[in-house]
């Protein structure tokens, strides 16, 4: 799996011009599955998401996690981090998970962020064609790879 989490002060999700998740304070996560993920990886991801540092303290320093200031996740499926780019202009996604083995391994995510963060975590909708606002806050940008644990 990977992860591109962002540090918001607010995102949404529009499908349809209709908002299917919205957060204030919070991370946005944009979450590619590979074909070669399992419950695993989904665990491992989620626990160091909700785990992750990023947020100011007192002194300005990202010491704070994501319950210390009473954040929210917002989740989005998006397969397009797997893209390979090495050919040509149009990039492949062929280690990209197919969406009868994406959907429950994003479903699985969903759970395990519901659970570590006591919240309903705001999603996407798998597949959809989605409208992504945010404004990104620092900006901090992290990327995670549940291949690249070492």
């Amino acid at each position: 799996m990977r992860a591109v989490l962002q540090r918001v002060t607010s995102a949404s999700c529009t499908v349809d011009g209709q908002i299917t998740g919205q957060i204030d304070t919070g991370f946005l996560v944009l979450l590619g599955v590979e074909d070669t993920d399992t419950a695993e990886d989904a665990q491992w991801l989620s626990q160091k998401i909700v785990g992750m540092r990023v947020f100011s303290d007192e002194n300005g320093l990202m010491n704070k996690g994501l319950a210390d200031v009473d954040g929210n996740i917002l989740l989005i499926s998006q397969f397009t981090l797997f893209a390979q780019t090495k050919k040509g202009n149009r990039p492949s996604f062929i280690r990209a998970a197919r969406p009868d083995k994406a959907i429950p391994l994003y479903e699985k995510m969903i759970e395990l962020l519901n659970t570590l963060t006591g919240k309903t975590t705001a999603t996407g909708i798998f597949g959809a064609d989605m409208k992504i606002s945010l404004v990104n806050d620092g900006p901090v940008t992290i990327t995670m790879d549940t291949k690249n644990r070492e």
